[in-house]
């Protein structure tokens, strides 16, 4: 006679320190997947970006530098990458402590592949991604950032980006296509190509690229409905083609373009923009399935409260100006509180593929925190939490809600 084996009880945390060690070893093993990069595999040639000369030039770290140099910005870019390199590593790293969140990453970078963190000069680290096999590295990269998958930012109306897609590339599965549509909602040129032609040409790009969603940046004073060509193109293209496909829509709010155009693309900033106004897209259109994020912290407790009234809504990430510990932390306790685990906590917005490894270490140090002190109290108001049901939580917030979301398998 066979008998059944009884089912063993679940385990409850009911100690605090057992319960943080769990929520610890839960946040740090479970693969993510990264919802909004500017990454490109190895095979897009120009567009791969990776190297700490690439690291050390990004945006962030090359504003940061401007502000502590007497070099002018003008004569700073007349410099060649690698010299820029220099003048930055020796800004931020040698004469002082690099301290802010984008210096501190590199920091990370380095300390993640054993290269000296406190080094004069950038030798060492140059030989190190200089040997580099790209396809093993691509590989290393993800395992040590625990990333499953990303997804792309691809705008086929770049004609570097153009070219290669029409190539016949073929890109790495973990690499996923989302399409930007900032050109063709701002774009007078394209808008005069009539209604009819930009759906056509809109269709070709998603049946060509299988996005799984189409996303775009938008303008503080950004309003729906509204009265511009970027409105119609919304309504008329953007939201049918959105319909008709499936496809989820991806709107990031707030920034202001070029408010010091010396520093090109270091020079953007942000403002409070009006959540009603996404508010008012999601009604009008509640088949269609919003990603939306803000770039302001003013904005982030309303649009918490905007997706508590409207189940298409899917707040995610910290932005460009918040992904910094403090303000990740205080976003993600706020969802926590008002909205569960129906969110989406981080993603990098990374453009040199070894940001992943920082930027998602130090996400799910604060995500961990938070999560920790979420059960604790819980836990305190009577409620213990099983192993099970925490990995079930950080399942939902770094791959499964997206995953569902966008309907990806």
């Amino acid at each position: 006679m066979i008998t059944e084996t009884p089912l063993r009880p679940a385990k409850l945390l009911v100690n605090p320190e057992e319960l943080r060690a769990q929520v610890d070893i839960v946040v740090n093993s479970t693969p993510v997947m990264d919802v909004h990069t500017h990454l490109f595999p190895a095979s897009f040639n120009g567009l791969f970006l990776f190297g700490i000369d690439e690291l050390l030039t990004y945006h962030y770290l090359t504003a940061e530098a401007l502000r502590s140099t007497r070099i002018s910005p003008e004569q700073f870019w007349e410099l060649c990458k690698t010299d820029q390199a220099d003048l930055v590593w020796k800004t931020l790293f040698v004469d002082s402590l690099p301290t802010s969140e984008a210096a501190r990453g590199v920091i990370s970078v380095l300390d993640a592949f054993g290269l000296d963190t406190r080094a004069a000069d950038l030798k060492e680290a140059r030989a190190f991604f200089n040997s580099r096999s790209l396809p093993k590295h691509v590989d290393h990269v993800f395992d040590i950032s625990g990333v499953s998958g990303v997804v792309m930012t691809n705008d086929p109306l770049d004609e570097t980006e153009s070219e290669i897609w029409n190539s016949g590339v073929t890109a790495d599965p973990r690499f996923k296509c989302s399409l930007r549509l900032d050109r063709l909602l701002n774009r007078s040129d394209l808008q005069a190509a009539g209604i009819a032609e930009l759906r056509r040409l809109l269709d070709t790009w998603i049946q060509r690229l299988n996005p799984v969603y189409m996303g775009m940046s938008l303008p503080p004073d950004f309003k729906f409905p509204g009265e511009d060509g970027r409105d119609r193109v919304l309504r008329e293209v953007v939201l049918p083609a959105a319909q008709e496909q499936n496809l989820a829509v991806t709107l990031m709010v707030g920034v202001r373009r070029r408010v010091n155009p010396r520093l090109r693309e270091a020079g953007d900033s942000l403002a409070k923009a009006d959540v009603s106004a996404v508010e008012r897209l999601c009604a009008a259109y509640p088949e269609v399935r919003f990603l939306v994020t803000f770039l302001s912290r003013e904005n982030q407790h309303e649009l918490c409260v905007a997706a508590r009234k409207f189940p298409n809504l899917m707040p995610f990430g910290c932005w460009w100006f918040l992904n910094n510990p403090s303000t990740v932390s205080e976003i993600t306790r706020e969802r926590l509180e008002l909205l569960g685990q129906s969110f989406i906590p981080q993603h990098s917005d990374a453009r040199v593929l070894e940001q992943l490894i920082y930027k998602w270490k130090h996400a799910r140090k604060q995500i961990a925190d938070a999560l920790y002190d979420s059960y604790e109290q819980l836990l305190s108001s009577g409620r213990a939490v099983t192993p099970d049901e925490i990995s079930r939580d950080v399942d939902r917030l770094f791959s499964g809600n997206f995953n569902e979301w966008v309907e990806v398998e």
